[in-house]
């Protein structure tokens, strides 16, 4: 792992590895950078692949605002390590909570994405009801740790059929900081609607779901396949929230078939 320091002195972990054009892995929570663990190895002999934990995931701690981390926060380290690393521009790739991160990383500097994968993730805004239940589970994750959270969702993260991918995932849950887990859980509480800004999307963009994914459902994924201007569409069979783990062949597969397809740089007005 290598370190980046933020504007704000945190040093920022991740890995990178590869080269050739370049490949941004944004994970999801609460997870750390090993979830795309199958695509580094797959993807970084064409390409260089960027994989960072998290401000609060991993071991890239928290830092000096340890109670909310808003989707911009995490956007902005983003760019900084980007800025950091001399890449112009890259595709950005994000899954659920990485997902959401990408989507505002493109809000905010679209100039910088050259193309965009959204795997099981949704674009609206959290409702007054999803406000609560993110909060509460926030204060819960404070209060008693991640282990019991971790056991009850774990068969949501992975269908009980991808018993090989289990393991990985839910030591990666337990190993979460709990207080980078609840802070994300607060800004995510309040994210902004993405569905107006996918329609300006300029570049391709692929949007990946498994199919018995009960967080982000298949029509969630068709909706914003709608929304953007430049799309493909993937399902996974026999997978649900985390189809790059459960299913790496297929998923990979997917991306490679997305990537090659990308032109290798973009040619902008000036």
């Amino acid at each position: 792992m290598d370190f980046a320091e933020m504007t704000d002195g945190i040093p920022l972990a991740y890995e990178d590895r590869g080269s050739g054009p370049a490949l941004l892995l944004v994970h999801g929570h609460p997870f750390d950078h090993t979830m795309w663990r199958p695509q580094i190895d797959r993807f970084s002999p064409t390409h260089r692949v960027i994989a960072p934990d998290l401000r609060g995931y991993g071991i890239t701690p928290l830092g000096p605002r340890p109670d909310v981390t808003g989707l911009g926060d995490f956007a902005e380290d983003l760019i900084g390590l980007l800025d950091g690393l001399r890449i112009r521009e890259c595709v950005v790739a994000g899954l659920s909570m990485g997902g959401q991160i990408a989507m505002e990383l493109h809000r905010r500097h679209p100039e910088r994405v050259r193309g965009l994968v959204l795997a099981d993730t949704f674009p609206a805004a959290e409702t007054e009801e999803g406000k609560a239940a993110r909060n509460a589970m926030a204060d819960r994750l404070l209060d008693e740790g991640m282990r019991g959270y971790a056991d009850e969702v774990l068969d949501r993260m992975v269908a009980p059929y991808n018993t090989h991918a289990a393991p990985h995932v839910h030591r990666m849950m337990c190993a979460t900081d709990p207080a980078g887990a609840a802070a994300a859980l607060r800004g995510r509480a309040e994210r902004p609607d993405y569905r107006a800004s996918l329609t300006t999307v300029a570049v391709p963009a692929l949007v990946v779901v498994g199919r018995d994914d009960t967080y982000t459902p298949v029509r969630d994924a068709e909706e914003m396949h709608a929304l953007l201007p430049h799309s493909t569409l993937a399902v996974i069979e026999r997978a649900a929230h985390l189809p790059n783990l459960e299913r790496p062949e297929e998923f990979d597969s997917v991306l490679d078939s997305y990537l090659r397809l990308l032109p290798r740089s973009l040619v902008r007005p000036s």
